[in-house]
């Protein structure tokens, strides 16, 4: 029975060689990735369906955010990307973080993420005067240095430095700066959802005595209305700040600040409001002014925004801000003057 089904299957590959062979090749000319991103326009992501603030105001527009869509960086693609408008194929050492790999870039930008929205809520509740209150600061690796000598990987959380329980990086910076070069110290950490002790040696990095990784704080922060903002495992990065903080800001306030228009935008926060520089915005722009009535775009990102408005003859107003409160302000002006 066995020899039977051998000579079959003999009979069949030896008759359709070539066609297996040539879809073999086409499907390795699809599926391989060779060291590229195309970057290519994105979209917009209607706020309402992921900040939601218990007993909020209601929204008559629309609060979206941007982003840039990237794909498979195949042969057949790479290709494309020559021929398409708009679609840019850069090397992957350009947008990934340095000695970091695509996977660690990506988990590099999950927790900058987070961190975007703890800003986000924190610049929102302030500007609406809400109550707010920070339970829990949480350490994350973010970045294991090049000439690292540590078992520290991306997205640990650090508890303590030789029994010393550390709260921020200037605790980890007194801790190690009392002891020398190549002494070897205890992290004790959490990595998925484990805890665990792991060592790391101090090291000379850029003249300074380092524990070999770079690290963020994530807070657990207590909000009063509730707000709850739902990601995609799909999503990193944190320049959807300033729109998630505008849109929160919206529902915490009586007056809408939309007016039935579809406001888009991208940008960064951090916790006081300033608004900072990002990446792609050729991208954002023209994946989104489709849809758009109003574009609010970071201050640093203004000249390149209007040099894409010009060059594709967009009809969008394109407004840059510096703040979350400019933003704010622009939109109740705009609207008064109406």
């Amino acid at each position: 029975m066995i020899t039977k089904i051998y000579e079959y299957f003999k009979k069949i590959i030896k008759e359709n060689y070539k066609r297996l062979i040539t879809l073999f090749l086409i499907i390795l000319l699809f599926t391989v990735e060779l060291p590229f991103a195309i970057y290519i326009p994105g979209g917009t992501i209607d706020l309402a369906k992921r900040v939601e603030v218990k007993n909020g105001y209601e929204t008559e527009g629309k609060l979206a955010m941007s982003y840039v869509s990237m794909i498979r960086s195949s042969l057949p693609y790479i290709l494309l990307s020559y021929v398409v408008p708009n679609w840019d194929l850069q090397k992957k050492e350009d947008v990934v973080y340095e000695g970091a790999s695509v996977k660690e870039t990506i988990e590099i930008d999950k927790i900058y993420m987070q961190e975007g929205i703890n800003n986000a809520i924190i610049s929102a509740y302030k500007l609406a005067g809400k109550e707010i209150k920070i339970k829990n600061e949480i350490l994350k690796v973010t970045y294991v240095l090049k000439d690292s000598k540590s078992n520290l990987k991306i997205n640990d959380e650090i508890l303590s430095v030789d029994g010393n329980i550390v709260k921020s990086t200037s605790d980890i910076i007194e801790i190690i700066n009392k002891k020398n070069i190549g002494d070897k110290v205890e992290v004790k950490i959490i990595r998925d959802n484990q805890e665990k002790t792991v060592k790391s040696t101090i090291s000379l990095i850029e003249n300074e005595k380092k524990l070999g990784v770079v690290s963020t704080i994530l807070l657990d922060i207590e909000t009063n209305p509730e707000v709850t903002i739902k990601t995609k495992n799909s999503e990193s990065g944190s320049s959807g700040g300033l729109m998630t903080s505008l849109a929160m800001y919206n529902s915490l306030v009586k007056e809408d600040i939309t007016k039935g228009k579809t406001i888009v935008g991208t940008g960064t926060i951090d916790e006081y409001g300033n608004v900072g520089k990002i990446g792609g915005i050729k991208y954002k722009i023209l994946g989104s002014y489709k849809k758009a009535d109003i574009f609010l775009c970071p201050e640093d990102n203004y000249e390149e925004a209007l040099k894409v408005k010009k060059e594709n003859n967009l009809k969008l107003k394109i407004v840059k801000v510096k703040t979350l409160s400019d933003a704010v302000k622009y939109l109740e002006s705009e609207n008064e003057n109406e």
